[in-house]
């Protein structure tokens, strides 16, 4: 397993893809929060990054597949998937590698932007005039967000040969899940089962643990989540060498 996990930490740090696509993260992110005017932080006249939490899981929705598609795509279309499943390696370890990889390189995208933290709690009056406790709690929360991002991720660049296939998959994924149920939950002619259908999505779940408090039922959803669409991959990558 960690031979794969280093193999594809390499396999994307040594690309160009892998600096272009965290670059248009933090730019992205950093234009939104700071510089235009509808969603800066200077407009609302007080340190929060309530802002920065809002915007980036649907930033995160293109990033995240823009770092998965070729986990297993390439695998396949290069013909090394046959070849790994005749060395001593299960298709659970090859899973939790590129899982895991992906993961880790999302995390890294998002340190830099503590740079945000930093800076709020020195421009604030008086200095450190921040909620600490309650952006922490948000980080926990879009970290939570991230992993369930990562294995629809990993789900959808089995299912392909083809990246761009699997991008466009994994993102159609994420937005059903992230904003599809809570759009459906707003019709009118199921209004009495609303909350219920909100709840399945996970912006219900991870509001709530945007305001920093961390409910034990929001973690195990997207840990839930997480584990749906990994077991759904392990599957998918069995019937493959089965099929081989």
């Amino acid at each position: 397993m960690w031979s794969i996990f280093s193999k594809e930490i390499n396999s994307f740090l040594n690309s160009l893809i892998a600096y272009l696509v965290m670059g248009v993260f933090l730019v992205s992110m950093g234009l939104l929060v700071w510089v235009f005017p509808d969603t800066a932080i200077f407009e609302y006249g007080y340190a929060d990054m309530g802002i920065f939490f809002n915007l980036a899981p649907y930033v995160l929705m293109f990033l995240i597949p823009a770092i998965t598609m070729k986990a297993l795509a390439e695998e396949s279309k290069s013909g090394t998937f046959e070849l790994l499943m005749t060395k001593p390696i299960t298709e659970l370890k090859l899973l939790l590698g590129k899982y895991l990889a992906g993961l880790v390189l999302v995390v890294i995208s998002l340190i830099p932007t503590l740079v945000y933290y930093f800076s709020l709690s020195y421009l604030s009056n008086p200095v450190g005039n921040i909620d600490s406790a309650g952006i922490m709690g948000a980080y926990i929360g879009l970290l939570f967000l991230v992993s369930a991002y990562t294995g629809i991720g990993i789900f959808a660049s089995s299912l392909s040969e083809n990246q761009i296939v699997s991008f466009i998959i994994a993102v159609f994924i994420s937005f059903i899940f992230f904003m599809g149920f809570s759009s459906i939950s707003d019709l009118a002619f199921i209004a009495d089962s609303g909350v219920q259908i909100e709840k399945v999505g996970m912006l219900a779940h991870y509001d709530a643990l945007g305001k920093g408090v961390i409910d034990f039922r929001d973690v195990v959803y997207f840990l839930s989540i997480t584990a749906l669409f990994l077991g759904a991959t392990f599957w998918v990558l069995k019937l493959r060498k089965w099929n081989s």
